[in-house]
């Protein structure tokens, strides 16, 4: 009987769970398998949301006429810089780099702190540098769960120049 109800779980419940895109996600990373991944995240809000926070860390709270002015600029640039982030992630992928794998330890942090509520979930952890990381997904018109945010993303992307630079540095 309990095999009944953990096999009716796993068939029936747990694919529609933001946990089970997150083991997703990680499956075809460790696949290198770059389209697949993609499934996974919003490239257009998360680029969204990153320029955002980005206006509001350089512009702060009080001036609205830069914030608006610099919210104008991330809605103009966002759809073709998502679609540049969504094609260097897959060749990222695609090729094994490091800066996106998914250790597993991270994983299952993550999914142990996955909080789902109902349309939205998110997570926050520190990772083993002690960056704080805050991942918030949502269900997109298919009833697939994506990341649609990742906030303190400046963390990520003052990282990956510091790489990029070092490798053409080093040419």
């Amino acid at each position: 009987m309990l095999a009944a109800v953990v096999i009716g779980w796993a068939v029936f419940y747990l694919p529609g769970t933001p946990t089970f895109a997150v083991l997703q996600l990680k499956m075809a990373i460790d696949a290198r398998d770059g389209d697949r991944a993609a499934r996974f995240v919003d490239f257009q809000s998360v680029v969204e949301h990153a320029g955002e926070q980005m206006v509001e860390n350089q512009t702060g709270p009080g001036d609205p006429l830069a914030q608006f002015l610099g919210k104008g600029a991330v809605q103009l640039f966002s759809a073709p810089a998502a679609r540049l982030v969504e094609n260097w992630a897959k060749q990222k992928v695609d090729n094994g780099a490091r800066e996106v794998q998914m250790p597993s330890a991270a994983v299952a942090g993550a999914l142990f702190l996955l909080h789902n509520n109902g349309a939205t979930a998110y997570t926050q952890f520190r990772d083993r540098k002690g960056r704080l990381w805050d991942i918030r997904m949502a269900r997109n018109g298919n009833g697939q769960w994506q990341v649609v945010e990742v906030k303190n993303i400046q963390q990520l992307l003052d990282q990956l120049q510091k790489r990029e630079s070092q490798r053409f540095g080093s040419r």
